[in-house]
C-alpha cells in the first residue's frame, strides 16, 4: 500500500507526552556509534532540553563518551576542563560558560546547557579518569583565540623547540588583522599563500611528532586541534567574501575532521554526540543545499562510516518564542516565531494534530517520506517578516533524517546574565 505524505504523517506519527517516549528513539539508535542531535533555531529553550535528555540517556545506557556542539574549541575546552576536574580553579558553571564570549553568546551561555553541564560534573565525578565524558567545540571562527592557544602552551612546554618558532610565525601572518577577519579575507588575494604554507607546516609539525607532548589533561587533543582550527579557519576567511557554498563546505568539512579527531582520542570504542543546526546534521544529499554544491556535517560522515553507524535527529516547531538577533553582531531579542508557513512540513504536523509527535523513519516507512516539502530553518539572525520567501529549506525530510522530533509550541532559551540585555521583540 502506498499513503500520501499526509497520510503518512497520520499513521507513523509516534506521541510524544513525556520524557518517557524518547526510548523508541534509543532503541532505533542501536549501536550507532554517531548521533547527531539537531535543532531547527539556535534559541529554542525546549531544542536545548530534550537534547540534553537523549544525551543523558545515551550516556547512561549505551556508553557514550564525548558530546561534540557547534562553538569553538577554546570555549569549550573550559568546560570539558571543569566537569573533568582538569586544573585547580573551582568554577562555578555560570563563571565557565562565560568562556562562549563570541556572539552569539546565547547558544551556549544559557539556563538550559548550564543545567546540563552540572549533571555532566556529578556524573564525572563519579567516574574513573578513563570513564568521564568529555565536551568539545568543533567549530572554526576562533582562529586567533587557537593560535594564542598554540604559542601559550609551546612557550611553556617547550620554548626552544621548533614548533614554538613555527607557530609564532604563522601567527604574525594573521596579526596586522587585529583580530577581523573581514580585513583578512579582504587581503587575501595579495599575500595569502604566506599564510597557507606557515599554517599548514605548523599542523603537520605537531601531528608528526605527538610524541613531544604529553597527553596529561588532553593536551594533545587540544594542541591538535587547534592547530587544525588555524588552517581551517584560514582557509574559510580566504573564501568567505568569494564563494558562500565554498566557505560553507570549508567549515563543514572542518567539523567533520574535529569530530574524527575526538573519536580518535577515546579509541576504538569511542561513541559521540554532536549538538548542531538542522542545517548541518540533516543529509544535504536530501535538501536542495546539494543544487548549490553544498555538503554537511551528516552527509559527510553517512559517506565516511557504515550505515548503521550514525544515526541522525531532527527537531521542528510550528509557532512560539525564540531568542535571535535582527542583525549579525547586534543584542539579541525574545523573538514571536509565527505559526508555520502553509504547506511546509511543520504546517502538515501541525494540522495533523496540534501536539507534540516524533517519527522514526525505517525501511519499511521510509520511503513514504521522501516528497520534497519545505522545512523551518532558523538561525541566529532572524525576521518573522521574512518567512514567507525564506528560512524553508525543501527537503526530503526521510531521507535527511532517522528520526524527527516535533513540539508544536516552544519557548525561547534562558540566555544566561552575561551584560547583554534580552528585550521583548
Amino acid at each position: 500500500m502506498n499513503f500520501t505524505l499526509e497520510e503518512a504523517v497520520k499513521k507513523y506519527a509516534l506521541p510524544f507526552d513525556s520524557e518517557d517516549d524518547l526510548t523508541s528513539i534509543l532503541e532505533a539508535i542501536g549501536d550507532a556509534k554517531i548521533v547527531l542531535l539537531g535543532e531547527a533555531s539556535h534559541g529554542t529553550s525546549e531544542f536545548y532540553s530534550v537534547r540534553a535528555k537523549l544525551s543523558k540517556m545515551l550516556i547512561e545506557q549505551k556508553g557514550f563518551s564525548a558530546i561534540a556542539v557547534e562553538g569553538d574549541w577554546p570555549s569549550a575546552q573550559h568546560v570539558n576542563r571543569y566537569i573533568k576536574g582538569y586544573g585547580e580553579r573551582k568554577e562555578n558553571v555560570q563563571e565557565v560558560l562565560k568562556a562562549f564570549g563570541r556572539w552569539p553568546t546565547w547558544m551556549w551561555a544559557n539556563e538550559e546547557i548550564a543545567a546540563f553541564i552540572d549533571w555532566l560534573k556529578i556524573l564525572n565525578d563519579n567516574r574513573i579518569p578513563d570513564l568521564k565524558v568529555g565536551f568539545y567545540g568543533i567549530d572554526m571562527y576562533s582562529l586567533w583565540e587557537s593560535m594564542e592557544e598554540i604559542v601559550r602552551y609551546l612557550t611553556k612546554s617547550n620554548p626552544a623547540g621548533a614548533d614554538l618558532e613555527l607557530a609564532k610565525k604563522a601567527f604574525s601572518c594573521f596579526e596586522p588583522f587585529n583580530e577581523m577577519p573581514d580585513h583578512y579575507a579582504i587581503s587575501t588575494a595579495h599575500f595569502s599563500q604566506v599564510c597557507i604554507d606557515e599554517v599548514s607546516e605548523l599542523l603537520s609539525s605537531i601531528r608528526s611528532h605527538k610524541e613531544r607532548y604529553e597527553d596529561k589533561h588532553e593536551t594533545n587533543l587540544n594542541l591538535k586541534v587547534n592547530a587544525l582550527v588555524t588552517k581551517n579557519a584560514e582557509e574559510y576567511y580566504r573564501t568567505m567574501l568569494q564563494d558562500n557554498a565554498l566557505s560553507w563546505n570549508i567549515r563543514d568539512e572542518h567539523m567533520v575532521e574535529a569530530i574524527n579527531e575526538v573519536m580518535n582520542h577515546y579509541g576504538d570504542e569511542a561513541k559521540i554526540i554532536v549538538w548542531e543546526h538542522n542545517t548541518h546534521i540533516g543529509d544535504a544529499r536530501a535538501t536542495t543545499m546539494k543544487d548549490d554544491g553544498m555538503v554537511n556535517v551528516g552527509q559527510l560522515l553517512r559517506e565516511q562510516y557504515k550505515k548503521d553507524e550514525v544515526y541522525a535527529v531532527g527537531f521542528g516547531t510550528h509557532r512560539g518564542t525564540v531568542i535571535a538577533a535582527e542583525e549579525w553582531g547586534v543584542p539579541f531579542k525574545k523573538i514571536d516565531v509565527p505559526p508555520a508557513r502553509q504547506h511546509s512540513w511543520e504546517d502538515l504536523l501541525h494540522k495533523s494534530g496540534a501536539f507534540d509527535k516524533l517519527f522514526i523513519f525505517k525501511e519499511e516507512n521510509r520511503k513514504y517520506f521522501t516528497d520534497w516539502i519545505g522545512h523551518r530553518a532558523i538561525g541566529v539572525v532572524y525576521n518573522p517578516e521574512n518567512e514567507q520567501f525564506g528560512n524553508y529549506v525543501p527537503s526530503q525530510i526521510g531521507n535527511r533524517y532517522d528520526a524527527f522530533i516535533f513540539i508544536d509550541q516552544t519557548k525561547a532559551l534562558e540566555p544566561l546574565n552575561t551584560g547583554v540585555m534580552v528585550t521583548d521583540s
